[in-house]
């Protein structure tokens, strides 16, 4: 039944969503929560801030397959236009963890690692335009904003423009702009607050 598959497989992307590999990392290198330094985010740029480049790297990594595991969950089972809603659950599940007391990341890696398998011209694309953005703006989230926007064009290409699909795809995009509103109210901040937009 496409109804209970959607179900199912939303619970699972909430479930993979909701395991955390900084904080898993860090608690097996013996440093402190990632939560309680930099930006308070336990993702690959406070990852790097706290613990550098290689220990980011394999956050990173472990972060696209566990993404792209579900998006092949949500191909093999899900009508097309009901998968942008299991990436939506990825993302709930990394913004609010059921494993690491709601408080988590703000699902921006995973959203890429998701769009991989389902869109993979225009997540090489968002890589880019991240890179890109990050070069001239030096702020994370800036860059990220960006990158998502492009992932978002590309799952609605790839799942159909109807209302399902951009639904869903709209409720992602919000959901991590909404995740960044603190960064986004210290760059508008006057003086020094402004150095606190940072992702």
């Amino acid at each position: 039944m496409p109804v209970l598959a959607l179900l199912l497989t939303s619970a699972f992307a909430y479930l993979a969503g909701s395991v955390n590999f900084a904080i898993i990392a860090f608690r097996f290198k013996g440093l402190n929560d990632p939560r309680d330094a930099f930006s308070g985010n336990p993702g690959v740029v406070n990852v790097y801030r706290q613990a550098g480049p290689a220990w980011a790297s394999l956050v990173l990594v472990l972060d696209l397959f566990k993404a792209m595991a579900v998006s092949i969950a949500a191909l093999c089972f899900l009508e097309p236009e009901q998968i942008p809603l299991t990436g939506l659950a990825l993302v709930a599940g990394n913004r609010f963890p059921c494993f690491h007391q709601f408080r988590g990341g703000k699902g921006v890696a995973g959203y890429l690692g998701f769009s991989i398998i389902i869109s993979p011209l225009l997540a090489a694309l968002s890589a880019a335009a991240w890179v890109a953005v990050y070069a001239v703006s030096r702020i994370p989230f800036i860059a990220s904003f960006f990158m998502v926007g492009i992932i978002a064009a590309g799952m609605v290409m790839a799942c159909g423009y109807n209302f399902p699909a951009i639904a869903g795809t709209a409720a992602t995009v919000v959901l991590i702009v909404y995740s960044h509103q603190a960064n986004i109210r210290a760059l508008l901040a006057p003086g020094p607050e402004k150095a606190n937009a940072q992702s």
